[in-house]
């Protein structure tokens, strides 16, 4: 019987971070489950991938498949309602809010959806929540700030006598080195893994296939995917062109 160190619950969008995340936690914990959230996301095409994206990790590694535990999706369509921003309505996702905070920031949600995981966490005898949020490349979003996660640890353990950890794997990497990290994890087989399955695009167009995967290559979700995508590209290509010739 495993021990509540050696077991962690995922924060599982079906995005290409928590992906990596989801890979990152069962390579290191013996029994890892799940947990996603539908709150009204215009993009909620990212629900549809997460089952096919845990399965292929089993498929993957059957180290992998004996360590993935349950999944559960927690519906809070009232975040949506309360919440208003351009991925919970109809609105532009370019641009910025009258607070300066870009148009597709849900005020509150990963104080939400980590405050929901810390309370199922707690409930399974789980020690570890792991999420994907980061701070090197993101879209301004504070509350995927190291700061803030650090903050809402504290008030979740004391307001729940817990010692639960919130883990951050990609927080000081950017987008290329997550490419890398799964490469790092899962090979190439990962690799394509997230580029074919995962769903990152805010407007949640899953009908253009890029290099990178799919999405509308537009929104800033896009813009950072193939970003980090081409400089990952690059840095394999000169990796390479380094290797000594036989």
């Amino acid at each position: 019987m495993t021990t509540a160190d050696s077991s962690a619950l995922v924060v599982f969008s079906g995005g290409q971070d928590s992906a990596t995340c989801l890979a990152w936690a069962l390579s290191r914990y013996e029994r890892v489950e799940t947990i996603g959230f539908s709150y009204g996301q215009r993009h909620a095409v990212e629900m549809e991938c997460r089952e096919p994206i845990r399965q292929a990790l089993a498929r993957l590694s059957p180290l992998w498949a004996g360590r993935l535990g349950p999944d559960r999706v927690i519906p809070l369509n009232v975040l949506g309602e309360v919440s208003v921003s351009a991925l919970t309505a109809d609105l532009p996702v370019a641009g910025s809010r009258l607070d300066g905070l870009p148009a597709t920031f849900v005020p509150g949600r990963n104080l939400v959806f980590l405050t929901f995981a810390a309370i199922v966490a707690f409930q399974r005898g789980l020690k570890r929540v792991v999420t994907g949020v980061c701070e090197t490349d993101f879209s301004g979003y504070p509350d995927c700030r190291d700061d803030t996660v650090k903050a809402l640890q504290t008030a979740l353990n004391l307001g729940m006598n817990a010692r639960l950890v919130l883990e951050t794997p990609l927080m000081w990497i950017d987008k290329a080195e997550t490419w890398t990290l799964a490469e790092t994890l899962g090979g190439n087989a990962l690799v394509d893994i997230i580029v074919q399955e995962t769903h990152t695009c805010y407007k949640g167009d899953r009908s253009t296939r890029h290099d990178w995967g799919f999405g509308c290559g537009e929104c800033d979700a896009c813009r950072l995917r193939a970003a980090g995508w081409q400089r990952y590209s690059r840095l394999r290509s000169e990796e390479v062109e380094d290797l000594p010739s036989r």
